[in-house]
């Protein structure tokens, strides 16, 4: 018997996220066969009021409640047939589960499942947040005919790039392998084993080398791990089925890109839309002052709905630009390009004595050592887990770290953009990490991370230039601005060997003097606006 009125639970999540009161939908399972034999499981949604479309949304992460609510009855609430299937090899879905390496030649595959289906309108779109982002830029390389509307949420193009593109290895890649492993076997015990994997994947970053440590702690319960690890050359075959870059040059869909100052994936969400953007397609962006984990509902969600309405349904018309959110105080801006037009700039210049100075001063250099045996400590910033937004007063107390601050602000300087420091920097090993951040500090020298950015300089170098993640912040009158320049940033990221050698697989780590030198060809530049 069709509902009368949806569930309380769907309306009270409608009211919450400041979308229009649901409609009443209908579920039932189907399952979508591949070339090759698999069979996908997926869950039919339907609106019992006519369908203003289809939105196709693909997850490794379960078709349970939790997160169907958010990713698909939601939006039949809203009137739309959702589509909404399992990968391959999770979630009733055959086959064996090889992330991020089989979306392009399944997607393709559940596009054209779609078109044989009497139900089918003619066009969709596709949504979804991280992995079903990028399941998304999966097909867009060769975007279908059909598809009219995509909306990204935080999620990569590229996902070789976000474990291995800076140089090093990005340790959130064990975390979201525990979690979907929790989210599509769940069985007693799962609690257990998930304070297990916590305490093993602790142990696994710590050791020397790591590869056999992680491959021990992750072969059972995530076996496609040890190939990631494996391969870090970006130019290695095994990785390009996981590169999507090319969709950002193809793709003509009409696109909604949801971004977060604190996400993981804020470089590519940013690239994803400065790309699309120039190239003349129509592309909308909406960035909060929020992580991967903690986006604002009640601003996103409005925001999704508009989108498909106006570019699946016909129903509306789109908003347009880009709404960015100026931190502390939380003030949107509407903006018609990001960044701003018109920007200014202010150039600051680390001295001697922890000064960050409004001119270049003479010539000097302040020097730090990194040991592998007692990296500096990762906190807070553009991170799944421990990221966001963190008091980082102790960064001063590092001996490892070198810190510079401004004089007490006697005015606002709005910072829009991102900021970019030229570093004159040396080390007695070639090859180095360098992990830079700029940083608010309040009138009681409370210090919170505003930007930051990590790289790997490998070979003999005398400087390296560093461009920070997008922000959008206001130092207020009063405080401060810091710059922080440390030469690891760990467990976020894997120690440097300081010879070169793949940082999972190396058996001796070894300590490095970093040096920096002030004076001309040593800047920060930050963009600003009024």
């Amino acid at each position: 018997m069709p509902r009368l009125r949806p569930p309380f639970i769907d309306r009270l999540f409608a009211r919450r996220s400041r979308l229009p009161r649901p409609t009443p939908w209908e579920k039932e399972e189907v399952r979508i066969p591949l070339r090759d034999g698999v069979h996908l499981a997926a869950d039919l949604y339907t609106p019992t009021v006519p369908s203003k479309g289809v939105v196709l949304v693909r997850t490794p992460y379960g078709r349970g409640m939790a997160m169907g609510m958010g990713f698909a009855r939601v939006w039949a609430g809203q009137g739309y047939t959702v589509v909404y299937v399992a990968s391959r090899g999770t979630n009733g879905s055959s086959g064996t589960f090889d992330p991020m390496r089989t979306e392009t030649a399944d997607g393709h595959d559940v596009v054209a499942w779609l078109r044989e289906q009497s139900w089918y309108p003619g066009t969709f779109a596709t949504f979804g947040h991280s992995y079903l982002g990028y399941t998304q830029w999966s097909i867009l390389a060769d975007p279908p005919e059909d598809l009219v509307a995509s909306v990204v949420m935080e999620g990569p193009h590229d996902f070789s790039r976000h474990a291995w593109g800076t140089g090093s290895f990005h340790y959130d890649i064990f975390g979201w392998s525990q979690q979907v492993r929790l989210l599509h076997n769940r069985r007693p015990g799962d609690l257990l084993a998930a304070l297990r994997d916590r305490s093993a994947r602790k142990a696994a970053v710590s050791a020397v080398p790591v590869l056999p440590a992680a491959t021990a702690a992750f072969d059972a319960s995530a076996p496609w791990l040890r190939e990631r690890l494996e391969h870090p050359d970006l130019d290695d075959p095994f990785v390009a089925p996981m590169q999507h870059a090319d969709a950002l040059k193809a793709s003509t869909v009409p696109t909604l890109i949801i971004a977060g100052w604190q996400d993981i994936f804020l470089v590519q969400s940013m690239e994803q839309y400065r790309t699309l953007r120039d190239r003349g397609v129509t592309v909308r962006l909406v960035s909060g002052a929020w992580g991967h984990l903690d986006m604002d509902s009640a601003v996103i969600r409005p925001a999704v709905l508009n989108w498909l309405d106006a570019h699946l349904a016909g129903v509306a018309r789109a908003y347009e630009g880009v709404d960015v959110e100026f931190t502390p105080a939380g003030e949107w801006r509407h903006l018609d390009q990001w960044p701003p037009a018109g920007a200014g700039e202010l150039v600051l210049h680390p001295a001697t004595g922890g000064v960050l100075a409004d001119e270049a001063p003479d010539a000097a250099t302040a020097s730090f050592l990194f040991d592998p045996a007692d990296p500096t400590p990762s906190s807070g910033g553009n991170e799944m887990s421990g990221g966001g937004y963190r008091e980082d007063s102790y960064l001063v107390e590092r001996p490892d770290v070198l810190t510079f601050d401004t004089a007490v602000l006697d005015r606002d300087v709005t910072l829009a953009g991102a900021p970019r420091l030229t570093l004159r920097h040396t080390a007695e090993l070639p090859d180095v990490d360098l992990f830079v951040r700029v940083s608010d500090v309040d009138g009681k020298g409370r210090s919170t991370n505003v930007t930051e950015t990590f790289r790997r300089v490998v070979g003999e170098h005398d400087s390296v230039e560093l461009d920070l993640l997008d922000t959008a912040h206001v130092f207020t009158a009063g405080h401060r601005i810091r710059l922080s320049v440390a030469g690891g940033w760990f467990p976020f990221y894997s120690r440097n060997p300081g010879n070169g050698e793949n940082p999972l697989t190396a058996d001796v780590l070894h300590p490095n003097r970093h040096t920096v030198t002030f004076g001309e060809g040593t800047a920060l530049t930050l963009p600003t606006v009024d």
